[in-house]
């Protein structure tokens, strides 16, 4: 009975592990992950481009561990039949494919991300004949100010803007460095005090996504979140006076209390935003040109 056991551990094991393979397979199938259900184009670029690179991976990765159970089997140490080769590692011929595959494959991953980096620029405005609509995003703690400089309004913990209207988000920090992301939509881009970084998004239709702070910053990370709406141009336009309607305004004094730390923040809205604020919170954070007058 041990003899015949030793004789199929290897079997037994593979496909125990093929099982385990599988049912990882069912689990991930199940589930929607934001980032592999891209709704804009630039997070289905940034996808397929997760999907491409993960693929050619594959190609070394799973003959790599097919031959890690092969040579386990057939090297195993009731097989008398298996040849020994001890210089195998010498053969040019074997080396050469070795180290020529696996060249071969960087060098095609590097002229990809080249590609990619270069295409998927943050800073890179988005092609469309729609005039784009800029929103202001400043982080705090822990909660999201989105300032609307030509509509003259200003939200928290929630965002909303027209589907198919490239979006020019301008984000800065009133607290230490964060990070802006909605998975659906595209990549992360650091907001941090006395700059102001630059991301392009769009939403290929309406919709609802969730956005976050995509860096652990303390005390109030877990509830730093917010909902990114993609609505029609009517609808957006509809939302924009609804926000005007309301009784708050945000001024520098309003600002300020805001601006002090606080967890799990309601969605608040805000009729006006004093002009100037977004770059009013940004040099808070600059030292004075002294030539300029200034006061250290």
């Amino acid at each position: 009975m041990s003899s015949r056991y030793q004789k199929y551990k290897f079997l037994v094991i593979f496909l125990v592990l093929a099982g385990l393979a599988f049912l990882l397979f069912l689990l991930v199938r199940g589930h929607n992950f934001a980032v592999l259900n891209p709704k804009g184009p630039i997070s289905g670029s940034e996808r397929n481009l997760l999907v491409t690179a993960t693929l050619l991976m594959l190609l070394v990765v799973v003959p790599v561990f097919a031959s890690l159970v092969y040579i386990a089997w057939k090297y195993r140490a009731s097989n008398k039949k298996a040849r020994y080769t001890p210089n195998l590692d010498d053969n040019i011929g074997t080396q050469l494919t070795f180290w020529g595959i696996l060249m071969s494959l960087i060098f095609v991953l590097a002229i990809i991300n080249w590609k990619s980096t270069h295409e998927l620029d943050p800073l890179k405005p988005l092609n469309s004949s729609v005039k784009p609509i800029t929103i202001q995003v400043v982080a705090l703690r822990w909660k999201w100010l989105f300032i609307y400089p030509e509509q003259n309004i200003a939200t928290v913990n929630f965002v909303q803007f027209p589907s198919g209207t490239p979006v020019n988000f301008q984000l800065t920090a009133d607290a230490p460095m964060n990070s802006f992301w909605i998975p659906q939509l595209g990549g992360q881009m650091y907001a941090m005090p006395g700059m102001s970084t630059r991301l392009h998004l769009e939403a290929n239709a309406p919709g609802e996504f969730n956005g976050s702070a995509a860096e652990i910053n303390g005390l109030g990370f877990s509830g730093m979140k917010f909902m990114a709406v993609a609505s029609t141009q009517a609808d957006f336009e509809h939302w924009v006076s609804t926000v005007k309607q309301t009784p708050a305004t945000l001024d520098m004094a309003q600002y300020e209390m805001l601006a002090a730390p606080s967890t799990d923040n309601p969605v608040a809205y805000y009729s006006s935003a004093q002009f100037g604020l977004y770059r009013s919170v940004m040099m808070k954070f600059m030292v004075p040109d002294m030539e300029m007058g200034g006061t250290p």
